[in-house]
Parts: structure tokens; sequence; C-alpha cells
């Protein structure tokens, strides 16, 4: 005796070696042998032989219509499958016959609900219709993946895919036929999605690849300014004095957001009396107008290599930068300076100051240096008045307790970009420019912080303490800097904190009541949002650096180079600034030299690959 059953959901045949009633034992056609229960046993049959029996039942079940089937069975009762199989074959089926309208059954849900042992009920015309309108969508779907499939992998974008380009390379839908498509083509030509939209045409570019994947997540706007944003309001300038300094700004060649500016007065008895002037668009940009909203939004301007995303618009920017030739409003810190370079009076003023010059690194850097210091360099402008600062910036340095400061022997790099060529600039941290421009800086953040402290008056501070760096409310000690509190004042073109902040130091100057009280939402919002952005800005400005980096090495044709081991693996490569772990780097101790084979190079990925090659002597 053979038996037809059914076991988790397929069907099975079987020949009978016991029968307990209750369960079967039954051996498989290829001599498998199991226990079954009796209630799963659907048929019972003595012919044809096992070894045919399914072939002959499929082959009949690939012959019926299951649309005729439906047609032909109760719509609105139970039936059991024996009966369907009589009436659709005119006779008692054989078990053949009956197995296959069974396989059928089976295999035809969107037709037949299952009910029990051998019993279905008809599914309702309207509930069949949408199934069959689903499947017949699936095969649509099926087959639009397939045809895109093959495009993508034979490096042709389907016409589809170009108007959501940017939705499947930042932010897929995992679930739509592109995305399934391009998973398909990622496994049939073993190179991942990314490469093969690059392969497509889809990623012309891998640095607007990387910038633009920026922008989707943080600018979802755009980085336009509106129309209402470029109408720039001021305040009435005309009825602020103009103060009679000539002053002069040190920037990078590329900065148009020229915050600061300073100048020398000669007083009597070899004083002098030191200006420090920042540019004054609170004076102009007030609370909660369209502009500041703006500004509250972007909360700080974002820097890569070779591009930048300002925080105010250019019409702003134009009117409040202290560009030279030009009477632009600032606040002014003037510290009157004895010989020694002593403090001896501090004042705060609003005014209107002229700038007759932008000092330029790349220029200033040629006559302006440790080498030239003591030089008797007269015919260079401003020469004098800068080794006046830098004196009273050593000064300064000094008394914060940091004038043998290790950051003097770090080394900072530029990046320019033209035409996709980068230059990559290495100039050591602490030279005359810098310490002049960082020593005032910090003078007046420190000074204007406590001026804002002792006056009650709220402002936003970068306090440090345990190496952990927070922006607080509250006036705190930054241990980096040396100073008992630290505010952000000095940039507020580039930074809404420090807009903020100048807006609390002009109302204090003039005696007017602060826009932010102390326990004020906007300011606490201000300060977290602006954290939160400035680290994400941070991040992406270093992202871009590395991918820079990886450029120049192609752009170069490095094959190999030196590096400098930091620790364990990690190396620092020179001369650029790139830190990566070598896995076959042996045991060497830190600040040995070594050579590095460059084995491959992915921009899309911002992946290098590199082999150990040898340890260097020096």
């Amino acid at each position: 005796m053979n038996v037809f059953y059914e076991e988790s959901g397929s069907f099975k045949v079987g020949t009978v070696l016991a029968d307990n009633t209750t369960s079967l034992q039954v051996e498989a056609i290829h001599g498998k042998r199991s226990k079954i229960k009796a209630a799963s046993v659907l048929l019972r049959f003595e012919t044809p032989a096992l070894n045919d029996f399914m072939d002959l039942a499929q082959k009949i079940a690939d012959e019926l219509d299951p649309d005729f089937l439906w047609e032909c069975c109760a719509q609105d009762t139970e039936f059991e499958s024996e009966s369907l199989a009589t009436d659709y074959f005119g006779h008692k089926p054989d078990p053949v016959e009956a197995a296959a309208t069974l396989i059928l059954l089976h295999s035809a849900p969107m037709y037949f609900y299952k009910k029990g042992k051998g019993r279905y009920k008809a599914a309702p015309p309207d509930a069949l219709k949408a199934a069959i309108a689903s499947q017949e969508k699936k095969r649509l779907l099926a087959e639009l993946k397939t045809r895109y499939t093959e495009q993508l992998c034979t490096g042709k974008l389907p016409e589809e895919f170009k108007a959501n380009i940017a939705q499947l390379l930042y932010k897929p839908d995992k679930n739509s036929i592109e995305w399934k498509a391009l998973e398909a083509a990622s496994t049939q030509a073993k190179q991942s999605v990314l490469s093969i939209l690059e392969n497509c045409g889809a990623i012309p570019s891998t640095h607007d690849y990387h910038y633009h994947r920026f922008l989707w997540e943080h600018f979802p706007n755009g980085i336009d300014f509106s129309e209402t944003d470029r109408q720039l309001i001021p305040d009435n300038l005309d009825d602020l004095p103009t103060a009679d300094v000539a002053a002069f700004s040190i920037d990078d060649a590329s900065t148009t957001e020229i915050d600061d500016a300073f100048s020398i007065t000669p007083l009597k008895l070899g004083s002098f009396r030191i200006g420090i002037h920042i540019a004054a668009p609170a004076l102009g940009i007030q609370p909660n107008t369209p502009l500041d909203k703006t500004a509250a939004g972007r909360l700080s301007t974002v820097y890569i290599p070779g591009k930048k995303i300002t925080m105010l618009p250019d019409t702003a920017i134009d009117y409040y930068t202290l560009g030279e030739n030009r009477s632009c409003p600032a606040v002014s810190l003037y510290l009157d300076v004895a010989d020694d370079y002593t403090v001896t009076h501090i004042e705060n003023r609003i005014e209107k100051i002229n700038i007759v010059k932008n000092l330029r690194h790349d220029t200033l850097e040629t006559y302006f240096n440790e080498r030239t210091l003591n030089k008797e360099l007269t015919d260079q402008p401003f020469l004098k008045e800068l080794r006046i600062l830098w004196h009273f910036a050593c000064k300064m340095e000094s008394l914060r307790g940091k004038s043998n400061d290790a950051n003097n022997d770090k080394i900072d790099y530029s990046f320019d970009v033209e035409n996709d060529h980068v230059t990559i600039k290495a100039r050591r941290r602490g030279s005359p420019i810098d310490k002049v421009v960082s020593e005032l800086m910090i003078f007046a953040n420190t000074e204007w912080g406590r001026q804002l402290a002792e006056t009650n008056i709220a402002g936003i501070y970068r306090a440090q303490g345990n190496s952990k760096v927070k922006m607080t409310t509250s006036p705190a000690p930054h241990q980096g800097l040396g100073v008992a509190q630290y505010a952000w004042i000095s940039s507020p073109m580039r930074r809404y904190v420090d807009l903020i902040n100048q807006r609390q130091l002009v109302a204090m100057i003039r005696g007017e009541t602060p826009p932010y009280a102390r326990d004020s939402d906007d300011l606490l919002i201000a300060m977290q949002d602006f954290e939160t952005a400035h680290s994400i800005y941070s991040d992406f400005q270093r992202s871009m650096e590395y991918y820079w980096c990886l450029r120049w090495l192609l752009q170069e044709n490095i094959q190999t180079i030196n590096a400098q081991v930091i620790k364990e693996n990690l190396v620092k490569f020179e001369p650029i600034p790139l830190v990566m772990r070598i896995p076959s780097l042996p045991n060497v101790a830190p600040d040995t030299y070594v050579k590095l084979e460059i084995q491959s190079i992915d921009l899309l990925e911002c992946n290098i690959q590199a082999k150990f090659v040898e340890k260097l002597d020096s």
C-alpha cells in the first residue's frame, strides 16, 4: 500500500511499512524511512507505481486551468477536493487525478482558500480580482527589475533612475525596485552599489558626491539665500563716530568675512594704544528678523577645501566685512599699553573704522616671520605696527602661562583647490602671524567675557576642564587657554554665538537692556544647536581634507611615501595631514620613520590601502 500525504506544506508519497492506526511508518522513493500522522494521509493507492505517481499527478495538474475550476466550484460554501475532481473529470477520480486536483488547489491560493484536510473554499470575486492584479504587478516589477539590472551591469543608467538619483545615493528606499535592481547588479558584477552607479555615470564627480551628501543631510532646502535675506536693513550707522586710526586686517587670501582688524596709536612716554576692531553685524541684524532666523538655522560658516557655505548672504558680508579703503562699523576694544607691554587702561567703543589695508598671509609671511623679526626692514606695510603687536602677543602669551606652549611645535595645513588641482601647504603653528592674531583674539574674547560676567549680562562661553571642552552660559575657566573665562565674540559674521554675544556686548556698552536674559530659551537653544552644528561641520571639514589628501596622492602619482609612526600601527604621512593605520607595520617605536607603498585609493569610499616597505634610518 502506498500513500499520498502532506508534510510541512508540501505533498509526498511513500510505501507503508507499518500502520499503527494513528500513525504510519513509510518509506520514500529514495529509501528514507519516516513516521507520519495518519491524519496527514490524503490518498491511499496501489497503482500506479510509487516512482511514477508524482510525475503523473504533476503532469495532469499542469494541464488544469485554475480559472475554469474556480468557475466550476461552489462559490459560497466549502467543498471537498474529490467532489470538484469528480465534477471536472466526469467520473470518480482515480488516485492520480485526485492527487492532481489537490496539487492544483494547493498551488493556487489566490483562487482557493484551504479550510481543512482536502477541503477548500473559492475566493470571493473581488478578492480574486485584487489578487490577480497584484500578481500581475509583481510580474511586471520582476520584468522591470530584470531590465534595470541588465542595464546597470552593462554600464547604462536606466532613464527612470535619473530623476531620483540623489535619493538613491544618499537615502535609498531599500524596498524600491530601483534599489533591488542595484543590489542585484552589485551581486552579479561583484562591485559595490556606488561603483555600479559610478560606472553608469550617475556619479560624475567623487568630490560632488561627498559634498552633495552633506548638503542633502544638513541643507535639505539648499544653500542659496532668499531675496528677503538679501534685503539688508542696517542700523543708522551715519550716527557712529569715526575713529582717528588707520586699521589693518590679517587674513588668508580667500577670506571674505573679515571679522577683525588692528590699529596702533602712539601715546606719550613710549606708550601706545592697541585697537582691536571687530566687525559689527549686530548693529543691523536684529533678533528674530528673517536674516537672523536664517543665520540661526545655519549657525556657522562651513569651510571645506575650495568651498565654503557662509552663514550670512553676500549682501550682509559685503556691508559688514572690514574691507580695505572703507569706513566700516566696528565694536572696538582699545588697550593703553606701557612701554613694557603692560595694559594700563581698557576702553570699549562702537564706531566706524577706516580700514587702510587687508594684509594677506601669502604676502605678509615673506617679510613678517621668525627670520625677519629683528632685521632692519622699513619699506613693508605696517611692519612697525606688526612688531609691536608681536611683542605684546608674546607678553600676553607669557601671562597666560603658555610661553612654551606645545602647540607651537604643531603644523597647520592649508588646502588650495583650483580647477580640481589641490595644493597642500604646511605652516608651523605659533608663527608671528598666528601668534599676533590668536593672542589678540584671546585677549578680546577673554576681556569682553569678563565684562559681560561682571555686569551680569548673559553670554555664551567656551570652557575647558579635565580636557573636556563645552559651551556654557556661565563664565568658567578655559584650562587649555589659561584664562578665567572665554566668550566667543570675535567672529560675528561666521559664528552665530559670536553674533549673539556681540548683541549683548553692544547693549552693555550703550547701557541698554540686552536682547537675551540669563534664562532666555533662545540663548540656550542657540548654544546647544551651535555646539551640535559646529561638531558636524568640523567633522565634514576633516573628512573633505582627508579626501583631498587622497586626491593629492593620485594627482602627484605617489607610489611610495614616507610616514612617521605615532603609536602602534598608526602613522602620519609626510608631507600631508593624512593619518591612518597600517596593519602590516611591524612593532617600531613612536616617531620612527617608515616607507610605505600605496596599494589602492578609493575616492568614493574615501579608503586607502598601504603596506609597510621598510624602516628608515631618519
